[in-house]
């Protein structure tokens, strides 16, 4: 998987891997916009974007594009993005407020090799040719997401409303607004092609729920926002899957609901905790519960239990004897079943991962746990998610 970011400078030949403004749409007719002062900084609020049925990615553009940025990092001491012996990235973004805070991702503004490492000068880029400086707020390693700050006197803001990624479906027409290979202020579109994909982030944990599309999102793309027929962003371009290094209608978005998680966290303490388990699972199919005799439907298989984790202090416990089954090696065959939590049936969809990581350091949560054919509930309080840990 390649992030959506271009590296210039030093490490130019490398394609590197890859708030809410306001309420939601009504369903009327027609788009309109509003234009307020915030002492010399102009603010347009865009609404009613689709309200009129269709997808007209030219409406969307016209509207839109001027609340996407485009993000410049400069890593270690480099004054220039072609500076000898600096280095440093571009990608996209884009506005969420007046008061300058903009939405973009983590590696746009970390080091590939050290996500803690944060870029030393940030400068966004507007439609209309304003540079300025920005300060990270904060960056979220786990959902890939990073918030910035300008000072927006003096700025034309056009900031995007968050949408509902939950709410979506596959076959809804989508618009990807960025600066691909530098090219700013681009539009694609497309479609969504699957949902509840599973990406890599930037620490060992997965990241849920993604978007898969094909609207195209080369490097430069990373960043920027995937909106749906009503101009609502959904996510946040993050990743390709290529070959060639370029788009090749494999790119997959940040959930938006994800994403406000962490803007929101980010924006009140410059960081995001996430709770901590600490197993390793497989996730159980029909035919493997056939097999193993587990009389339920879906659940995670525990395979490992973490070192010092929670889980071991409440006793999950893997077993100690394994099977293989339709191709698959080492399937735990006598241990611990998670079928639920807080009482939620764990699906495909829905799985273990996905709602621990929607908890936080301190969160109490009641496993219903499958163990030699009894069912047993466990109360176990989440740690703090380890960075460069397994899940």
């Amino acid at each position: 998987m390649r992030r959506a970011i271009a590296v210039a400078g030093a490490t130019l030949a490398l394609v590197a891997a890859g708030c809410d403004a306001s309420g939601d749409d009504d369903g009327g007719s027609g788009s309109s916009s509003t234009t307020r002062e915030v002492t010399t900084t102009r603010v347009e609020v865009v609404e009613g974007i689709g309200r009129e049925g269709g997808f007209n990615p030219a409406e969307i553009y016209s509207q839109l594009s001027p609340g996407v940025v485009t993000v410049i990092s400069l890593f270690e001491g480099g004054t220039s993005l072609l500076e000898d012996g600096g280095e440093g990235g571009q990608g996209s973004g884009f506005v969420l407020d007046d008061k300058g805070y903009i939405a973009t991702n983590a590696h746009v503004v970390t080091k590939e090799d050290n996500n803690s490492a944060q870029a030393e000068r940030i400068f966004v880029q507007f439609p209309d040719g304003n540079r300025v400086p920005a300060e990270i707020v904060g960056h979220d390693p786990n959902a890939d997401v990073a918030l910035l700050k300008v000072d927006p006197e003096g700025l034309d803001l056009t900031p995007l409303r968050l949408g509902d990624s939950a709410a979506l479906s596959v076959g809804e027409p989508v618009a990807a607004i960025g600066s691909p290979f530098g090219e700013e202020q681009s539009l694609s579109v497309g479609v969504v092609s699957a949902l509840d994909r599973n990406i890599q982030s930037l620490t060992r944990f997965g990241i849920g729920d993604a978007i898969q599309t094909d609207a195209a999102i080369n490097p430069g793309n990373s960043g920027g926002p995937l909106l749906d027929a009503h101009g609502r962003v959904i996510g946040i371009n993050a990743q390709i899957k290529s070959q060639s290094g370029g788009g090749e209608g494999v790119g997959f978005a940040i959930p938006v609901d994800a994403v406000r998680r962490s803007l929101a966290e980010l924006r009140d303490d410059g960081r995001v905790e996430y709770g901590y388990l600490g197993v390793q699972t497989m996730i159980l199919w029909p035919q493997l519960a056939e097999r193993l005799g587990i009389d339920a439907k879906a659940g995670a298989l525990v395979q490992s239990v973490e070192p010092d984790s929670p889980a071991e202090d409440e006793g999950l416990d893997p077993g100690d004897e394994t099977i293989d089954f339709q191709g698959q090696p080492d399937i735990p065959s006598n241990g611990d079943v998670i079928v639920a939590v807080d009482g939620n049936r764990l699906t495909r969809t829905q799985d273990l991962s996905d709602v621990i990581g929607g908890h936080a350091e301190g969160d109490k949560v009641v496993l219903t746990v499958l163990r030699d054919g009894d069912n047993r509930r466990v109360s176990i309080t989440l740690g703090r998610r380890p960075l460069g840990s397994g899940p």
